[in-house]
């Protein structure tokens, strides 16, 4: 399979030094609030999203979770990984996401705290990748998310044994049915599940620009947690 002709030619949008807030946890929350479409955008911008949904829509095609990011781990014999996660807060701790802890993603972040995240946001022609480390979200935190969860979700919290080897999907939806019995009220919160919060030391963000001279800006945190604000070549 030859891919060597599938390319685009990014022009959408630029960034400049100027533009940045020099808080790094601003300047995602202004790019995310953009990507969900809840800032002003220019006239032709809107309306070619607005045509882009409208196809996505006619052929079936699911809008994107914007607040879908990439989550990188590395096991203890340095083996990388990666997975498609979702965020669901950000504030001056970092990003916090939630998993099963006992999952591959989890045992490989308890024997190495060490991750990276990357969001791409193909409409805005924008990326942002994040490195830190990890530390699990207080219980009571983690308690609070998962009483928001709908209730299949939560069931499905204890019905899996995430990144297991299970028999067949009928063994899978047995496990959820017989776990649906047995909390027929309030579902509680899963001893081996929960959040974990990245701390970000750096913070990169990119935009795609013509002929491949991308926009590219790092934040990387300090000792005395301020941010050194660089450019860097694409």
């Amino acid at each position: 399979m030859n891919l060597s002709d599938f390319r685009e030619d990014y022009r959408h949008g630029s960034l400049d030094r100027a533009q940045l807030n020099p808080s790094p946890f601003a300047q995602f929350e202004s790019w995310f609030q953009t990507a969900a479409g809840e800032q002003s955008q220019s006239r032709w911008r809107k309306i070619g999203i607005a045509l882009f949904k409208l196809w996505s829509a006619i052929c079936n095609h699911r809008p994107p979770d914007i607040n879908a990011m990439t989550l990188a781990t590395v096991d203890k014999d340095g083996r990388p990984s990666t997975r498609t996660v979702l965020l669901k807060t950000l504030d001056e701790r970092g990003f916090v996401f939630f998993t099963n802890y006992d999952s591959r993603k989890g045992r490989e972040l308890a024997e190495n705290p060490n991750a990276a995240l990357t969001f791409f946001w193909s409409e805005l022609e924008r990326q942002v990748c994040v490195a830190g480390t990890v530390t699990k979200l207080p219980v009571a935190e983690s308690e609070h998310y998962f009483k928001t969860r709908p209730r299949g979700s939560q069931i499905g919290a204890w019905a899996s044994t995430q990144s297991e080897v299970v028999a067949d999907r009928a063994a899978l939806e047995a496990k959820w049915s017989e776990l649906e019995k047995k909390f027929p009220g309030e579902v509680p919160l899963p001893p081996n599940w929960g959040g974990f919060i990245l701390r970000p030391e750096r913070i990169e963000f990119w935009q795609g620009r013509p002929s491949r001279l991308h926009d590219r800006f790092s934040y990387i945190r300090q000792a005395d947690d301020s941010w050194k604000i660089e450019r860097l070549s694409p």
